[in-house]
């Protein structure tokens, strides 16, 4: 089966307008169907279908609505559109140029959920994106299919765009509530989860872009067709984001469990003429790196989790022959620490501590103890952070010390015997 669901002709002109998508089947007779299902039906297909968060946390989607609790109280649908993962654009392009088939999504996942209220709260740089949303929602708001008894169901439900001011932070979800509910984005203990006690203390259902938008194709397939896509335990179709150094560069999408080779060289053309991959992160800046070595992996959750690494965002960063590893940890270790909210120790000072000691290294000062003690460091921070951001750093630094360890030694040695050049040419100088 072809690939393309998400972006079967997504250039096709005017697919953001509600007309050419209604054209295209949209609003049609699987949003019908969905409506018709009894929800728990609905929630059956979701689970049968396997589809896991496309977002980075890969949890199947089925089994997180089964999650919310059944009763009248208002509960809400979120939308984790905060695409802020280094690397990752692909639920950018979804967002501009089919805007309805998140909304369709939504609406499936909301009905599923039991939720009445639903929120796409954006990334606060996406603002072409968040007026294309706003524009659509007013369309299908028009048209009678976001509101009041949606399509004559009883089932009804409201929707908003929010956006949010430019934080990595709040694309953890606990974080993103905080935000949306106009405090500070700052991560939540848990429990209590999102499910029970979520946005507004309601029970809350958040899901990513990419996941709404793949519901309208499990409804309209049924879940056990999606499931033959891909591979056991990570079926259907995955939209990847490739970047770095490859001639083809963008967003593309692949069935799940296409070889990693065939994506970096087949897809996106590989380096360029005499180069060769050095190391590439698999899922966004958050991941463990993996080398050229690594090529013939199968790209699917399962696989990549085995080799140490994870799928993550499905964003493919590059890095060729030509590349210092310590500055890529540097540069990774800088934006993390940039990024923390300062909330809990092990991020805020580990994140802090990583940076200074790369820059030691940088600056010639280090010597390989410094090499261990970044690699303590990492090991400290992963697992003791109220979210996940700290692990977020903490993860591909540690993999870059880990397997790269020769060039990095090479490089303090080198920088070292510069340091000491330079002081005595200094000396020399003076005397």
């Amino acid at each position: 089966m072809s690939a393309n669901l998400i972006f079967h002709n997504i250039d096709e002109p005017g697919l953001n307008t509600l007309e050419v998508f209604q054209r295209r089947g949209g609003y049609g007779d699987r949003l019908k169907k969905a409506l018709q299902m009894p929800r728990e039906a609905l929630v059956e297909e979701l689970k049968a279908s396997g589809l896991r968060g496309r977002g980075g946390a890969g949890f199947s989607m089925g089994m997180k609505a089964s999650f919310m609790p059944k009763g009248a109280m208002d509960k809400y649908l979120v939308c984790n559109a905060d695409e802020s993962e280094p690397g990752t654009f692909k639920d950018r392009e979804l967002m501009q140029k089919i805007p309805h088939l998140l909304i369709e999504g939504m609406i499936i996942g909301a009905y599923a959920a039991g939720a009445n209220q639903s929120f796409i709260f954006i990334r606060g740089e996406y603002a072409q994106q968040a007026d294309i949303l706003e524009a659509a929602i007013d369309e299908a708001k028009a048209a009678g299919l976001i509101g009041k008894n949606i399509l004559g169901s009883g089932f009804d439900l409201q929707m908003w765009v929010h956006r949010g001011a430019g934080a990595y932070i709040c694309g953890e979800e606990t974080a993103l509530l905080d935000a949306l509910e106009g405090k500070r984005g700052n991560p939540r203990l848990k429990p209590p989860f999102p499910a029970n006690q979520g946005l507004y203390q309601g029970p809350t259902l958040i899901n990513n872009v990419e996941t709404l938008a793949t519901t309208p194709f499990i409804v309209e397939m049924g879940g056990a067709e999606y499931a033959k896509i891909g591979v056991q335990n990570s079926t259907g179709t995955k939209l990847i984001s490739i970047s770095g150094h490859v001639q083809r560069p963008g967003n593309y999408e692949i069935e799940l469990g296409m070889k990693s080779r065939d994506i970096i060289y087949g897809l996106a053309g590989g380096p360029g003429e005499g180069r060769s991959v050095k190391l590439w992160f698999p899922g966004g800046s958050s991941s463990p790196v993996l080398t050229g070595d690594d090529l013939d992996l199968s790209y699917d959750f399962d696989t990549l989790a085995k080799a140490g690494t994870m799928l993550g965002s499905g964003a493919i960063i590059v890095a060729d022959d030509t590349t210092s590893v310590v500055d890529v940890a540097l540069k990774t270790a800088e934006f993390y620490k940039h990024e923390s909210c300062g909330k809990c120790t092990p991020c805020r000072e580990g994140t802090t501590w990583t940076v200074k000691m790369l820059q030691r290294i940088k600056s010639g000062e280090a010597t390989p103890m410094d090499l261990d003690i970044i690699a303590s460091v990492c090991e400290r921070i992963i697992g003791n952070c109220l979210c996940v951001l700290g692990d977020a750093m903490a993860m591909p630094v540690g993999s870059m010390v880990k397997k790269f360890r020769g060039e990095f030694e090479e490089y303090i040695e080198a920088r070292r015997e510069e340091s000491e050049r330079a002081l005595l040419a200094s000396v020399g100088a003076v005397a």
